[in-house]
């Protein structure tokens, strides 16, 4: 992976990035989602989650805004949230 110079970043550090996750709603994903989201950012609100219920109400799709520090971060947390066994897509 190839460094981008701060400079040349779209986002400005530190900022609240909202980060879209989907899973099967099930007992369990949301608090999982949670733990992940205070691994990069420790002052993560888990009030703040937005959640979205599919139609048939098998999925669930939550919105994290964690404090984005830096691109590294991001990656990580990007990485750790799509290898997670609990969610489907993250975007």
């Amino acid at each position: 992976m190839r460094d981008i110079p701060p400079e040349q970043s779209l986002i400005e550090y530190p900022s609240a990035f909202p980060i879209k996750v989907m899973g099967q709603q099930v007992e369990g994903f949301v608090d999982a989602m949670v733990s992940v989201a205070l691994q990069f950012d420790p002052g993560f609100d888990a009030a703040s989650i937005e959640h979205r219920p599919s139609k048939t109400g098998k999925y669930l799709g939550l919105t994290l805004t964690v404090t984005a520090t830096s691109r590294e971060q991001l990656d990580e947390l990007y990485r750790t949230l799509s290898t997670h066994p609990m969610v489907k897509v993250v975007l």
